[in-house]
């Protein structure tokens, strides 16, 4: 038994993978029997503004779907400052937070216009917020299973290494191994799993 539904909100810039981690987070609950309703919301995606999608599992009651602000089970964050902005609205003191630890420099960044706060500033302000956070490498972690492009698929490792979801990990894989060509699969299925030793090694 849970306690439902069990809202997942994942954040990051556009071209980080956002949307498809939340496909297969989604596939994976329904293929384990659960309910799933899910929501986007983006801005300038194609240009590397942020994007947000929620993930919302539940078994009996039908929910809406888009988080509720300050109701988030879960925030996956592809990118350590839009993981702080999205915890301000949709996080409370019981969220668990899984964050990349690399950030994407805005373009105001880039050009010197604007600055980047210091990452070790951002973890420090999550960890003040909640009470669990991860902070994974894991744009190294999807290099070594073959392209930093796989990141969104270790961060859904590490959410399922969490232990927060009904379902075991067989459930992603499967999920994987049918939507990724074949030339594809392995890679991801490597980087899943690399994300999933990351944090289960620390929970247990």
């Amino acid at each position: 038994m849970f306690q439902e539904p069990i809202n997942i909100v994942i954040t990051g810039v556009g071209g980080q993978g956002n949307v498809l981690a939340a496909q297969v987070i989604a596939v994976s609950a329904v293929e384990a029997g659960y309910l799933v309703s899910s929501g986007e919301t983006s801005g300038l995606a194609q240009r590397g503004g942020p994007v947000m999608t929620h993930v919302r599992v539940f078994c009996r009651q039908n929910y809406g779907p888009l988080v509720p602000h300050g109701r988030a089970t879960v925030v996956i964050g592809f990118e350590p400052l839009e993981t702080m902005r999205v915890l301000f609205d949709y996080g409370n003191r019981g969220t668990v937070v899984i964050s990349n630890d690399r950030p994407s420099y805005p373009l105001g960044c880039l050009q010197c216009e604007d600055s980047y706060p210091e990452v070790s500033l951002i973890k420090d302000g999550i960890k003040n917020m909640v009470q669990q956070s991860f902070f994974i490498p894991a744009s190294e972690l999807a290099a070594q299973a073959g392209t930093s492009l796989a990141a969104n698929m270790v961060m859904t490792g590490c959410l399922a290494g969490t232990g927060l979801l009904p379902f075991g990990k067989e459930f992603f894989r499967s999920t994987i191994d049918k939507l990724f060509p074949n030339k594809l699969k392995e890679l991801n299925l490597k980087a899943f799993e690399l994300g999933f030793d990351q944090v289960f090694q620390q929970v247990v």
